[in-house]
This record gives structure tokens, C-alpha cells and sequence, in this order.
């Protein structure tokens, strides 16, 4: 990117609001490399008080510019745009799967993508190419790429390789560890199951769980409820899970994409031999639904929504931060 020193930053700042599900971010056009996108400014930006708002900020670049941008291009010369994603703390993040889809309809909306048709869109991110299609629902779906379960088989067997204490749902002081699953969609997750809505509503995710042992990069924490299988009108076996999520660097949020796909994939997983390759999962903002592909990845639909455009002072932001 280009140094402040050579390119002065601009005392207005153009910007978009969108959401997918309510998982909410400052979008940044930033297709000529202008713009220094530093920890300070991400966190002043995102501010719900002094600033525009938003669980992360997604900066449009070009993959060219990135240094994984080499790799990315060879494996997909199509893929020009990168997703840099921040989180709201101005940490930088691997992906975003609500990030995606309304990276993919913000890129519509500037001109420089055309879902239209059924056409597919390749872009880059910090955890490699993604691919996304526009259903005729008006959904976005991405293929969010392959999925592991860290723990390998023996994790999948005993249905735990973490241990995770959710505060506040034992009461003061009764805080229990529960056996948690670590799913890695390109960003860690850690996925652990409670019986009932009653407990989901109880789980304090103003503080962020404690995670034994926690991955050295921190890890997004979901907090789920299996609510089993239903048929869908086409004969389909669909499972469903609810959800809430205490995402690193943001804190607890509406939706998460990767964690949506981790929820799925955890509770799948706990199910056993048989159980739904599609899941819909309900989370504090809507519903996404997630599938399993043929080749080892992973889809993740859903609606984005640009619901502003306009200008922020910088200076004034600056001042109030």
C-alpha cells in the first residue's frame, strides 16, 4: 500500500453500510491503493458511538497488491478483487462469510461485478479464492472452501478436542466447563452445544468464553442449539441449528458466516453417520443456510444489503476518537 507520507490521507472518506444478517460492516473502495488502512482508523470508523458503526471494516483492493495476491492469481486469474477484511478492533481477519456476500453485492453496486444470469464472481482473500453465485432468491452463495476439523478422526470420535466456559449460564460463580469442537473454515472456531433455548439466552457473550486451550491466533466461539431435521418440500432431509456467536476482535455479533458453516459442521458431525449434508441456521439476525459440496468445501447462502452511501469527516472522526 502506499505510505502516508507519499499519499495524504483524505479529509473525507466515501463509504458504504451493509449487512448480510445483521453481521454489519463499513465498506471502503479503495481500487487505486490510497488509502491507509491503519488499527486506529478501523477502530474510529467502527465505533458505534463516535463513528459510523459496524463489526469490521471491508476495504475493496486489488489482489495484485496483497502478498498473497501471487498465489491467489495463479490459482484464479480472475480473481482481481481482495476482501481486506479488519475487525472491529482493527485486528486483521482471515475471512468473513457474511464479509463475502456483501463484498460480492458492494462490488455490483460500484460497477465492477456482474452476478447477473447465474454468472460466478472470484475473489481474493487472506484465506484464498472465493467463489461466489447470486440465486435467483436474491441470495449470495459462496463456496467459503474447504473445512477441518483440527482435532482430526479423534476429535470427530470422542466429539471434543476444546473445553469452553460460557459465562453466566450456571449463575455467579458456577461458570462449568463444557467439550467443545474446533472447526477451522480458513478463520479457528470453536463450537459447543447446549441443551436448550433457556441456556442459549443465558450465555453472557459480553465477556469472550474461556477456550481450553485456546488456538494461538484466539478463536471465534459458538454457542448452538440443535434443533433436528425437518424434510423440505423437494424431499430434501434438512438439519437445523440455532445459534449465538462471540466473535475475536468484535465481541458478541447478530451473525457469523464461518461460524454458521462451523455450527452446521459441529453439530453434523455430533449427529453421526446419516445425518444432513444442508443445514439452515437461525442466528440473533436471520437465517443462512449451509451445505456440503461434493469436493471437500463448503457453501454458505444468504442476503446482503447495502442500506447506506455517503461521506465521513476524518478530522472530526479523528478529534472525537
Amino acid at each position: 500500500m502506499t505510505s502516508p507520507a507519499a499519499q495524504p490521507q483524505p479529509a473525507r472518506l466515501a463509504f458504504t453500510k451493509g449487512h448480510g444478517t445483521q453481521n454489519d460492516f463499513v465498506l471502503l473502495d479503495d481500487r487505486h491503493d490510497e488509502l491507509d488502512l491503519t488499527p486506529t482508523l478501523v477502530r474510529a470508523l467502527t465505533d458505534r458511538r463516535a463513528g459510523l458503526g459496524g463489526d469490521g471494516v471491508v476495504r475493496v483492493a486489488r489482489t495484485a497488491t496483497f502478498p498473497e495476491g501471487a498465489a491467489i492469481l495463479a490459482e484464479e486469474p480472475a480473481a482481481e478483487w481482495f476482501m481486506d477484511y479488519r475487525n472491529a478492533d482493527g485486528t486483521v481477519a482471515q475471512m468473513c462469510g457474511n464479509g463475502v456476500r456483501v463484498f460480492a453485492a458492494y462490488l455490483e453496486h460500484l460497477g465492477l461485478a456482474d452476478l447477473a444470469d447465474g454468472a460466478g464472481l472470484a475473489l481474493g482473500t487472506r484465506a484464498g479464492v472465493r467463489r461466489v453465485r447470486k440465486e435467483d432468491t436474491g441470495w449470495y452463495a459462496v463456496d467459503m472452501g474447504r473445512w477441518s476439523f483440527p482435532g482430526g478422526e479423534g476429535a470427530v470420535s470422542d466429539g471434543f478436542d476444546a473445553e469452553v466456559v460460557v459465562h453466566g449460564m450456571e449463575g455467579a460463580g458456577q461458570d462449568v466447563a463444557r467439550p467443545a469442537l474446533s472447526v477451522d473454515l480458513g478463520n479457528p472456531h470453536t463450537v459447543v452445544a447446549v441443551p436448550s433455548d433457556t441456556d442459549l439466552a443465558r450465555a453472557d457473550l459480553t465477556r469472550a468464553p474461556d477456550v481450553l486451550p485456546l488456538p494461538p491466533q484466539g478463536t471465534n466461539v459458538e454457542v448452538v442449539v440443535p434443533l433436528g431435521e425437518e424434510t423440505s418440500v423437494d424431499g430434501t432431509v434438512v438439519g437445523r441449528v440455532r445459534m449465538r456467536v462471540h466473535e475475536r476482535g468484535v465481541g458478541e455479533t447478530r451473525s457469523c458466516g464461518t461460524g454458521a458453516c462451523a455450527a452446521a459442521l459441529a453439530v453434523r458431525a455430533w449427529a453421526g453417520a446419516g445425518s444432513p449434508d444442508v443445514w439452515m441456521v437461525e442466528v440473533p439476525g436471520g437465517t443462512v443456510r449451509v451445505r456440503l459440496l461434493d469436493d471437500g468445501h463448503v457453501e454458505l447462502a444468504g442476503p446482503a444489503a447495502l442500506v447506506a452511501h455517503g461521506e465521513v469527516d476524518l478530522d472530526a472522526l479523528a478529534a472525537l476518537s
